[in-house]
């Protein structure tokens, strides 16, 4: 199936494009941005060799029902969605830290526990945790936001403060926003028989000086879920949790012997192996929406984003 993994456009107006893992942002004048999400697939920061079918539209859709979702918690950058894989809203200078914020001792950090570490980004985890409990209070565990084809890496909220990356005041606004946005998130998928376990939020400041939520929020790019029915049991049980987010495509990797570190080679990725991926999107899509996924022409995708978006500019 077709797959888009670049674009190369030139809309009128375009001053500069910059190239992220899954997203291409198209700055135009009048500090106006085009976000093209791609169905290009990052795991442990590396972009897989193939794209998966429909997971920019799925990616742009749920970001875009999300962020109306929360509109009246958290302004938010986005404008308008002219095609199902382009997102147009304000230009604006993005904070050099994503908020990660878990609910639950799950992935990243129920590895770094397993490995003896009680300490996650300078907050305390307490002993005795089984792998998926709830944490009594979600911990909020930053990274700094790295550059293309490097890595993430965990800081504190002392050290963010320490080095000037982002200032105290607007910090305790990205706090505040972040525990708004992941309360409201469990919320919507409690309503869809979901846990929201952990997930990430990234800001960006406009012209103006107003903080607003930019990029995706709650996707399976950047969200793990998991179900609700039977996540007692499994933890009483000590058995993986059902869930839905992009870790099973981590845990095919590293199961491949693949984690992102140097000499190891990507495994091989049958068509068979991404049109399950692509199933597993729509699955998460559905779930936490509670509707049915409609798969947009990708007959040749880039004629039609071409087509929307300078129909909507010429406006």
């Amino acid at each position: 199936m077709n797959t888009l993994t670049t674009t190369n456009f030139n809309f009128p107006g375009q001053k500069s494009v910059y190239k992220g893992k899954v997203r291409e942002v198209y700055s135009l004048e009048n500090d106006k941005l085009v976000m093209i999400v791609t169905d290009r697939l990052s795991a442990f920061d590396v972009v897989m060799p193939k794209g998966i079918p429909y997971k920019g539209q799925i990616l742009n859709q749920l970001a875009t029902k999300m962020m109306a979702a929360t509109q009246d918690l958290v302004p938010n950058w986005l404008e308008a969605t002219p095609d199902p894989n382009v997102a147009i809203g304000a230009k604006c200078e993005p904070f050099k830290v994503e908020m990660v914020i878990r609910g639950y001792l799950a992935g990243h950090a129920a590895r770094e526990y397993a490995a003896g570490k009680r300490e996650l980004c300078g907050v305390k985890m307490p002993d005795g945790m089984k792998e998926n409990e709830a944490f009594k209070v979600p911990i909020i565990t930053p990274t700094t936001k790295a550059d293309s084809g490097e890595h993430d890496m965990d800081i504190s909220r002392e050290e963010i403060l320490a080095k000037g990356i982002v200032s105290e005041e607007d910090y305790n606004t990205l706090e505040s926003y972040t525990r708004q946005l992941f309360l409201r998130g469990s919320e919507l998928a409690k309503d869809n028989g979901l846990i929201l376990v952990d997930t990430k939020y990234e800001f960006g400041k406009t012209a103006d000086g107003e903080i607003v939520l930019i990029d995706e929020i709650h996707t399976p790019d950047s969200s793990r879920y998991f179900y609700a029915e039977g996540y007692l049991d499994r933890l009483t049980n000590g058995e993986p949790q059902k869930q839905l987010s992009k870790e099973f495509v981590r845990q095919w990797l590293i199961e491949n012997g693949f984690q992102g570190k140097d000499g190891q080679k990507i495994p091989e990725m049958t068509d068979e192996y991404i049109n399950s991926v692509s199933e597993r999107y729509i699955e998460l899509y559905e779930q936490i929406t509670g509707e049915t996924f409609i798969k947009a022409d990708i007959s040749d995708i880039e004629s039609r984003i071409e087509k929307n978006v300078l129909d909507y500019l010429n406006k």
